[in-house]
């Protein structure tokens, strides 16, 4: 296998995260996808896919080399057994959890609030709104040197009667925590004890880079196998989230049957070659993945140095994902964003996450482009 990471110019690919500075002197931090190109056994699959020719109709619950590859990762990496029937195929996360909002958000009479922790990402925190559903904002706190979720607002805000839908970020995103067992406990009582049902985004769930740490899908606790939708994809870990491929897996029939009335109609199906992809990842790629893993530990060893030396900056410990959460609150700026992309930094706003004194910065990128931007960052 190739030495890790390959890292091909994105520049003239009209690249999403790449074209937001195009023309400027900026690094593009922002955006949660890798610049590692995909593993050769990925690449492999999709070519041969392709190179037979058709590219019609195929039914992603009829594709059944992506089912049984979820099931053995599932296995494998996650110690959790499930059926293949449980997977339900969408076209992404993020469609997953407003099909979510439509199916479980609403009460019997049309009101509804759904429960979202924050800081979170911006399109989770937009969902409930898109369904005439109000959001509540669970405060993220730290506790023991890690931040976490504020359990007793949580219990306060899921007893009240309009509240029937919890979407977690599990693990948290923008923040990195993961879920211990004794909070996935607590989320698990709080959801049971008042009937709320929990839509858990587990989609940077391969990315636990604190070694000992283990991820705990939330569908696979005994307290929410009846009540939760566990959502998750190879994309973010593979960098294919361009190929608009994802599932869901909901333990109990009656909840799947909701979930998939309420996208009828209105969700595409997951596409050919993200199947493939999913297929080719999650059976052919591990020693790429546990190469990728040590590259980000060491990525985010020197985030962490560099921006300890920083006047201003603080970094809050995270135990998953490639990205950095940094609060900015002791810079004294109106504007942190600005003051990033002063210094040729373009990382993601913590305006748009709920907590405007901080950024995101992505470091799953090469070692000298990480380089770069952690000098500009320490600029005076």
């Amino acid at each position: 296998m190739a030495t890790f990471p390959q890292l091909p110019n994105r520049k003239p690919t009209f690249s999403f995260k790449w074209e937001k500075y195009k023309g400027k002197d900026i690094l593009p931090m922002w955006v949660a996808d890798s610049e590692f190109a995909c593993a050769q056994p990925i690449l492999d699959a999709l070519t041969s896919r392709i190179q037979h020719g058709v590219l019609g109709y195929t039914l992603p619950a009829q594709y059944s080399p992506a089912s049984d590859a979820v099931v053995s990762w599932l296995r494998r990496r996650h110690n959790w057994q499930i059926k293949p029937e449980w997977i339900v195929w969408t076209p992404g996360v993020v469609p997953a959890f407003n099909v979510a909002c439509i199916g479980f958000g609403h009460g019997d009479e049309g009101k509804g609030r759904v429960l979202i922790q924050e800081p979170n990402y911006p399109p989770l925190r937009a969902a409930p709104g898109l369904h005439n559903l109000e959001k509540v904002s669970i405060q993220t706190r730290m506790v023991d040197g890690r931040l976490t979720l504020d359990f007793d607002q949580l219990e306060a805000e899921a007893s009240n009667p309009d509240t029937h839908l919890m979407i977690l970020c599990n693990p948290m995103n923008p923040v990195g925590t993961a879920m211990t067992q004794s909070e996935l406990d607590r989320v698990a009582t709080i959801c049971q004890k008042y009937q709320v049902t929990l839509c858990s985004d587990e989609i940077h769930c391969d990315l636990i880079l604190d070694e000992g740490t283990t991820h705990l899908p939330a569908s696979a606790h005994p307290a929410l196998a009846d009540n939760s939708i566990t959502l998750m994809a190879a994309s973010k870990t593979f960098n294919i989230a361009g190929l608009g491929t994802s599932f869901a897996i909901i333990p109990d029939a009656t909840l799947r049957r909701r979930f998939n009335q309420a996208a009828a109609g209105i969700e595409p199906w997951a596409n050919i070659l993200g199947l493939v992809a999913t297929e080719a990842a999650f059976t052919q790629c591990d020693e790429w993945y546990e190469q990728q893993l040590t590259y980000l530990r060491e990525n985010r060893a020197l985030v962490r140095d560099a921006i300890d030396k920083i006047p201003g900056l603080t970094i809050y410990p995270a135990e998953a994902t490639f990205l950095a959460w940094i609060d900015a609150s002791g810079l004294g700026v109106d504007n942190v964003q600005d003051w990033c992309e002063e210094r040729g930094v373009g990382p993601s706003p913590g305006a748009d996450f709920g907590w405007k004194h901080c950024f995101r910065l992505n470091f799953a990128c090469g070692r000298d482009d990480l380089t770069l931007a952690l000098d500009r960052l320490s600029k005076a």
